[in-house]
């Protein structure tokens, strides 16, 4: 049985970012219909965790935790899912040009273990978890390649690919992100664009996250 996880890093769990998430998951379960696909969607901003304490157990010679994180609050159990899971999807909403704090500090937790101080740079993570990404944003397209978001962006990509392994990656731009503009300041955007993009762009945004879950469930290599 395949286990592939969705990572929520948004604070909202029924907007653009968990909506992305659920698609690529019901992807993944569409990869393999004959076979069962357990899947489940991490939420979190429901959890009670920090990034990384610096504690250096992880680095610890002949240590019990060496190579693992060993702070035992509500992520340890997410961590574990993680490292015996066949795939993962992480996402996250842009807030200013990077992923959401909760997210940055679930990758120090889960990346910094892996992280070897050794000549050889050899490294600790031997099974392959294909991981994929997604991203929502209220910039545009242009506005996304002009500031180089994606410079931010693929910093923990890389982590990901040298510790576990990279499927790929999906942005949806110009996002909607209220559901009545009319009570917030919020002239800046013009909802009427907004909106019509949304009509355009979200059913092949959803799509595309869609096709992510089947490739990350069916990744027998990954990059």
């Amino acid at each position: 049985m395949k286990r592939i996880y969705g990572i929520n890093g948004s604070p909202r769990k029924n907007k653009n970012t968990a909506q992305l998430i659920d698609q690529a998951l019901a992807g993944a379960k569409a990869a393999f219909p004959q076979e069962e696909v357990l899947t489940e969607r991490i939420d979190l901003y429901d959890l009670n965790y920090t990034g990384c304490r610096s504690c250096f157990a992880c680095k610890r010679k002949g240590g019990s935790s060496y190579g693992t994180c060993a702070l035992k609050d509500e992520l340890k159990h997410v961590l574990e899912k993680i490292l015996e899971s066949d795939g993962v999807i992480v996402g996250s909403p842009i807030y200013f040009q990077n992923i959401t704090g909760q997210l940055h500090s679930f990758y120090e937790r889960l990346m910094f273990p892996y992280t070897v101080y050794s000549q050889d740079r050899s490294g600790i993570q031997e099974k392959k978890i294909p991981f994929g990404f997604l991203y929502t944003m209220n910039v545009t397209r242009q506005q996304f390649e002009q500031a180089r978001y994606e410079t931010f962006l693929q910093t923990w990509e890389t982590l990901a690919k040298n510790f576990f392994g990279y499927a790929g990656s999906c942005y949806a731009f110009n996002t909607y992100q209220f559901d009545d503009y009319d009570k917030y300041v919020s002239d800046w955007f013009s909802e009427k664009e907004k909106a019509k993009y949304k009509e355009q762009h979200w059913n092949e945004d959803c799509r595309k996250a869609y096709e992510l879950g089947k490739m990350i469930a069916g990744s027998g290599d990954c990059k």
